[in-house]
C-alpha cells in the first residue's frame, strides 16, 4: 500500500509539473505574440513619421501614440503591456522591483555574451495571494534608435527631447545595447 501511495504521489507531482511547464510555454508564446502585435503597431506609426519628419516627428509618436498603443494592446490581449528601462525617458515607465531585478539580470546576461535579441524571462509571482504570470523581453538598440537615443543627437532633436522629457536619461546608447524591455503580466 505504501508503494502504491508513493507511486500515486509521484505521478501527481510529475503530472502537475508537466501541466505547469505547458502553461508556462503557452503563456510565453502568447506573450511573444502580444509583443509582436505591440511592436508592429508602434513601428507602423514610427517609420512613416521618421520618413516624413525625421526624428523630431518620430519623438511625437513615442510621446503621444506609444502610450495609447500600449493601452489598446492591453485591452485587446488581456495582458498588461508596457515598456520600461534602466535609463528612462518617460518617468511614468519606471520599473517596479521585479522589473528592476530582471533588467539588471538582462544586463549581466548581455555582459556575459548573450545576444540581446534572445534575452527574455518569465516567472509566476504571487502578490497579495494572487498569482501573476510575468514576462519581459529585451529591446536591443537598433541603428535607427540612435537618432534619439545615441550619444550624437542633433540639436533640434535634443531640444524636442528636453522639452518633452526634462528628466530624460535615455541617451548615450550604442547599437546592440539593451535600450529597455517589453514587460507583460497576466493574472492567472
Amino acid at each position: 500500500m505504501k508503494i502504491r501511495k508513493s507511486i500515486i504521489v509521484t505521478l501527481l507531482v510529475v503530472s502537475c509539473g508537466s501541466v505547469m511547464a505547458a502553461n508556462t510555454a503557452d503563456n510565453m508564446a502568447e506573450a511573444r505574440g502580444v509583443i509582436k502585435q505591440f511592436a508592429k503597431s508602434l513601428m507602423g506609426q514610427l517609420q512613416p513619421a521618421m520618413k516624413s519628419g525625421g526624428p523630431v516627428k518620430a519623438i511625437q509618436v513615442c510621446n503621444i501614440s506609444a502610450p495609447g498603443i500600449s493601452v489598446e494592446t492591453s485591452n485587446s490581449s488581456g495582458w498588461k503591456v508596457a515598456r520600461t528601462s534602466l535609463k528612462l525617458r518617460n518617468q511614468d515607465n519606471a520599473p517596479d522591483a521585479w522589473e528592476l531585478k530582471v533588467l539588471n539580470e538582462f544586463e549581466a546576461r548581455k555582459a556575459a555574451g548573450e545576444d540581446p535579441k534572445k534575452i527574455d524571462h518569465s516567472e509566476v509571482v504571487e502578490t497579495a495571494g494572487k498569482k501573476t504570470f510575468r514576462y519581459m523581453k529585451a529591446i536591443p538598440t537598433a541603428e535607427l534608435c540612435l537618432a534619439c537615443h545615441g550619444s550624437k543627437i542633433k540639436p533640434e532633436v535634443a531640444k524636442k527631447l528636453d522639452a518633452l522629457y526634462p528628466d530624460d536619461q535615455a541617451r548615450g546608447f550604442k547599437a546592440g545595447d539593451i535600450r529597455g524591455v517589453f514587460t507583460l503580466s497576466k493574472q492567472l
